[in-house]
């Protein structure tokens, strides 16, 4: 059963000067996205992020071409029966012109329903699992769980002083989320000469980590690339300090929300650094200035938070997708969309994100990685330059 649906109030039916006398419609976009389930401050912050943008859309900037954008969200509870009755209901019920989905096994459940009824689909979590073919339909909005790895691995040689191959150890849940970087490590560790000494997984609940830990360090693991929510991050911190191992921790991009930082006063520390492949306030872009503006004016978060960031990257995407659509076949719906979003080659979006691209055949948006350390205090630091993992040389940022 579905728990919840939180329907937007469509607001301001002002048109773009730019399409003077266009039709006044409601563009409907459904979001499947966890709100009380496990890591649910990470689903809360992404439907905060993307529904205030669409809200800024409509007031700010007068819909797209007449249109106002009405958001429909479903609380998924983090569970993958709810997230397919929730696709199922935005398709055939609500009729939506696009939909957002949250987790990587609700993603790929849901990814039949979305391509028999051919609805354009950005997924938040970057499982590149996802984009197996088929690939119709379904999108990511940046570099998948893949380029992490690729990211993530190339940063541990830049910065390993030892004669000896850096030995990397795998900590993640034992679900598709966690085990989505369990292949590409493997493949691209013997590719750069990495030893990958062990692969521990446990299940999500897990309050102690000290066993997976002890094994780690007994096969001499000097770095440790973790795919977990962030309230498991703290449970490795603190079951590390339990056993006395002092590895450094590296993640994806999903390693930290505002309650993280709650939790982890005096347990941060500066061992952990992940993939970060977004804008942050330091950059002073003028797609940061936008999520600045979003705060002021809304006022749902206090500060920067890495998924209210996607929220609005998502919000961003699918704008762009309608904008496109209209100037292309003058009609907004799905299948116009689709194709508008095949038609992306280095869309900009000031720097809040890196250009976006998509393809028949690629819709993985953008191969950019940067690699941050994070500070107690909430703020990333940049530790490297934007590269494209495999392509550019990582440069080194020195403090």
């Amino acid at each position: 059963m579905v728990k919840r649906i939180l329907t937007a109030v469509a607001v301001s039916l002002l048109v773009c000067a730019g399409f003077a006398g266009a039709q006044s419609k409601t563009i409907k976009v459904g979001a499947a996205i966890n709100l009380t389930g496990p890591a649910s401050t990470w689903g809360q912050y992404h439907e905060k992020g993307q529904r205030d943008y669409f809200r800024y859309v409509n007031e700010v900037k007068g819909g797209v071409a007449g249109h106002t954008i009405e958001m429909i969200t479903v609380d998924t509870a983090y569970k993958v029966p709810e997230a397919m009755a929730a696709v199922r209901k935005f398709v055939l019920q609500d009729k939506v012109d696009m939909i957002a989905t949250w987790g990587a096994g609700e993603g790929l459940a849901a990814k039949p329903i979305i391509q028999e009824y051919k609805v354009p689909t950005i997924n938040y979590s970057t499982s590149w699992e996802i984009l197996e073919k088929p690939i119709d339909y379904m999108y990511l909005p940046f570099g998948s769980y893949k380029m992490d790895c690729y990211a993530v691995l190339e940063y541990i040689l830049a910065i390993h002083k030892g004669k000896q191959a850096p030995k990397v150890g795998l900590l993640t849940y034992n679900n598709a989320y966690g085990r989505s970087i369990h292949a590409p490590s493997k493949e691209y560790a013997a590719k750069l000469g990495i030893e990958l000494v062990a692969i521990e997984e446990f299940p999500p609940r897990t309050v102690d980590l000290n066993t997976e830990l002890l094994r780690l360090k007994k096969q001499g693991a000097e770095y440790i690339f973790i795919q977990m929510l962030p309230s498991a991050i703290i449970t490795a911190f603190k079951s590390a300090d339990r056993i006395k191992y002092n590895p450094l921790f590296l993640g994806t991009w999903t390693s930290t929300d505002p309650d993280f930082f709650k939790m982890g006063k005096g347990l941060i520390r500066d061992r952990l650094v992940m993939q970060f492949p977004g804008g942050l306030p330091s950059d002073k872009t003028p797609g940061m200035a936008i999520m600045k503006e979003l705060w002021s004016r809304y006022k749902t978060v206090d500060g920067f938070d890495a998924a209210y960031w996607e929220g609005i990257v998502v919000g961003m995407i699918m704008e762009r997708a309608f904008i496109r659509a209209y100037e292309r076949d003058k009609t907004i719906n799905p299948a116009t969309i689709n194709a508008a979003m095949e038609s992306f080659k280095d869309e900009d979006f000031g720097g809040i994100v890196p250009k976006v691209s998509y393809s028949k055949d690629n819709h993985e948006g953008s191969f950019t990685a940067r690699i941050v350390k994070v500070k107690e205090n909430g703020t990333y630091i940049p530790l490297t330059n934007y590269y494209v993992p495999g392509r550019d040389k990582i440069k080194l940022i020195k403090k």
